[in-house]
């Protein structure tokens, strides 16, 4: 099981703006910041829910190659709820919401590109 996952940005305030609204349909906030003079590199912020940070950014600049991350939704209407947040925070469509069956049958998600170009995905595994 995956404890946390991270990776860096270009433009920390930006990305952090970002996922704030962005993750916030999903139940997930902003946890915990770390900053610059503790890790040594650049701030992190940390987001998650129940007061776990698992999703985190980290201010080092751009990656060479942009990450996907698919954060799990309780239901299809907080997959929509995730792609529309986030398209007004400033993502960009990469699959709006809706049945993969490619993946299977009850497979209902949605993908926005983060600033950077990073896939975020909202999922829901279950039917309705």
């Amino acid at each position: 099981m995956i404890d946390h996952v991270g990776f860096s940005v270009s433009d920390y305030a930006r990305a952090k703006a970002f996922y704030q609204a962005a993750l916030a349909p999903l139940g997930y906030g902003l946890i915990m910041e770390v900053p610059a003079e503790v890790t040594g590199h650049g701030p992190a912020a940390g987001f998650g829910a129940n007061g776990k940070p698992d999703f985190w950014i980290g201010g080092e600049g751009a990656m060479n190659k942009p990450v996907h991350i698919a954060v799990t939704a309780k239901d299809r209407a907080t997959v929509d709820a995730f792609y529309q947040a986030a398209i007004s925070a400033g993502g960009r469509d990469n699959g709006a919401p809706g049945i993969r069956p490619h993946y299977h049958q009850n497979y209902y998600g949605a993908f926005v590109l983060d600033p950077d170009g990073h896939n975020i995905e909202a999922v829901c595994h279950t039917p309705e």
